[in-house]
């Protein structure tokens, strides 16, 4: 039976809703990291009674009251009966789901977002896709519903915001949702085939180097026969006002030992690669994790509590690297003069690891500058762009052009970069000035960090003759992270992925060989640098791939540039 246009428009729609609510959460919890203060909570004064689906002239309309009864009970009216005989029946569970399931944000920290210039520019572009009876619903009204909708019982869900509707009628722009559809399902076409393109390569690595021989393998499960003890240290960097801890793990060696720097992201702490730390640690490297107080946990819970302005600025993408910096500095200081560092640190060799905003710092560090041509070219991102990582590089459109912000450090020789924003910020001139080893870890369901424009291709742009691309085929932009005590927000599990603890398995077994070939001088380890060894120890449900080089097609439609982030 051919479906009438209206119904088709719906369930396609219906499609689109699901893949919103897949990254929808991610997506706020993500851009919360760059808020300011609100000053005023509108009241609205009605609910809406009506959610109205409209395409061009056709219209068609349902009763929120019906879509309530539904999801509370099951039930299914006529009116709904219309348009659920065309849905598959697992389709009308997610719309159960989408409907009554809570995001994890109070009403402060909903309302500390929604008024700073991100939300606000989101808000705008939702406002394209969800219109009120009048011009002045549009942002303001979903801005008034969300709010209003956390402070309920049970929390921000669908069903409250619509309840919470400063009119009587909600009607949901098809021909733009569509729209948005359509660039989604392309951006989604190219990460599929890039995907699909790096495990056609990593195969085709594995075949060249099968039977090839590990000589004295080591079980990576294992942890490493050093011991180490844990000493926390406060830097005070007077140059820039800036003080901050950092974690030192020692091991117990009466010769220096390489050093590995770990940065963590935005809105974390130096818990969250405490795994890391401590097993890099028992294999004989000095492990320094600094705290950067301008973008951590603590900067997140003092702006939804409502003692700090916002979660990071502009500055914090030159501060990062000199925190490493300055780190470095002071334990060269400090093994001149203390006893506990004396003998044990070798500066001259050292390696540095971080992850999303910690992925920028490594590669700042490893000598990718700011590219303030490319800001400039690419700031503000499009509208339509899927790629909210964006939102933050274009902060660096504020630093200020006068200043020499030289952020490299020739100490570092060798860097891991894990979900990386970098695309604007940094971007095919500066990757390609990195002359030291780089691995970059990807993930292919990111939608913090989007696997294909800020990883994938900017790989294709290192031009170092020491480069890898891992890829955890169902990673997600959290799947490498351990849970953190300090945790502001709490993470669903749909939001973290399948069994974190694999990914974060694979970060020891790339790191380790990486470091110990590239920081420690132990070429033996390259062999486990190969697609071969790391399709052996790869697991469902988190497959990992390895490729050492890639030729990406980069012909994008217009589509894509957008999808990017470019105008």
């Amino acid at each position: 039976m051919t479906q009438p246009r209206g119904i088709r428009a719906f369930l396609i729609q219906n499609r689109k809703s699901k893949i919103q609510n897949r990254i929808g959460w991610f997506s706020c919890a993500f851009v919360i990291t760059t808020c300011i203060i609100p000053t005023i909570i509108p009241r609205p004064v009605l609910g809406a009674e009506r959610l109205t689906l409209s395409y061009g002239l056709l219209e068609r309309s349902v009763s929120v009251q019906s879509l309530e009864d539904y999801a509370r009970t099951g039930k299914i009216d006529d009116e709904l009966a219309a348009y659920f005989q065309y849905a598959p029946k697992e389709r009308l569970e997610q719309i159960k789901q989408v409907l009554l399931t809570p995001i994890p944000l109070n009403v402060v920290q909903v309302s500390q977002f929604l008024y700073t210039p991100i939300g606000e520019r989101l808000l705008e572009n939702l406002a394209t896709v969800i219109e009120g009876e009048t011009q002045a619903t549009g942002l303001y009204g979903i801005r008034a519903a969300l709010i209003l909708a956390a402070a309920e019982p049970e929390g921000l869900t669908l069903l409250n915001v619509l309840r919470k509707f400063p009119s009587s009628e909600v009607s949901i722009n098809l021909a733009r949702a569509l729209q948005l559809a359509n660039l989604a399902q392309s951006f989604l076409n190219q990460t599929q085939q890039a995907i699909a393109l790096i495990q056609k390569e990593a195969n085709q690595e594995a075949t060249t180097t099968l039977g090839e021989s590990i000589s004295n393998t080591i079980n990576l499960l294992q942890p490493g026969f050093y011991q180490w003890q844990k000493q926390s240290i406060n830097l005070n960097d007077r140059s820039r006002s800036r003080t901050y801890p950092a974690d030192i793990y020692l091991p117990q060696v009466s010769q220096p030992r390489p050093v590995i720097v770990i940065s963590h992201g935005l809105g974390s702490d130096r818990t969250s690669f405490v795994y890391l730390a401590e097993y890099l640690a028992s294999y004989g490297f000095v492990v320094a994790v600094p705290e950067h107080p301008g973008s951590n946990a603590q900067q997140l819970q003092a702006l939804l509590s409502g003692r700090a302005a916002n979660i990071t600025s502009p500055r914090e993408f030159i501060d990062r690297p000199l925190d490493v910096r300055y780190l470095l500095d002071e334990l060269a200081r400090r093994s001149q003069s203390e006893p506990a560092f004396q003998g044990r640190l070798n500066l001259e060799q050292v390696g540095v690891i971080g992850q999303s905003f910690g992925g920028y710092t490594a590669l700042a560090l490893a000598g990718a500058p700011i590219n303030f041509s490319q800001i400039q070219q690419s700031c503000p991102p499009s509208r339509d762009t899927l790629n909210v990582s964006l939102l933050l590089q274009c902060l660096t459109a504020e630093l200020s052009l006068s200043e020499d912000y030289d952020l490299s450090d020739p100490r570092i020789k060798a860097a891991i970069a894990i979900n990386p924003i970098n695309s604007i910020v940094l971007g095919k001139d500066s990757l390609s000035q990195i002359k030291i080893p780089v691995m970059i870890v990807s993930s292919s369901n990111d939608t913090a960090a989007p696997a294909l424009p800020e990883q994938i291709q900017p790989f294709t742009w290192l031009t170092t003759a020491n480069k890898y691309l891992a890829l955890i085929s169902g990673g997600t932009h959290f799947s490498t992270i351990a849970e953190s005590p300090n945790s502001v927000i709490p993470v669903p599990e749909q939001v973290i992925g399948p069994n974190p603890a694999l990914a974060q398995r694979y970060v020891k077994f790339l790191s380790l060989p990486f470091f110990q070939s590239y920081v420690a001088n132990q070429p033996s380890y390259l062999t486990y640098l190969n697609a071969d060894y790391i399709n052996r120890i790869s697991q469902q449900p988190l497959p990992l791939s390895l490729v050492r080089s890639l030729n990406l097609n980069t012909d994008n439609t217009s589509q894509l540039q957008i999808a990017f982030g470019k105008k």
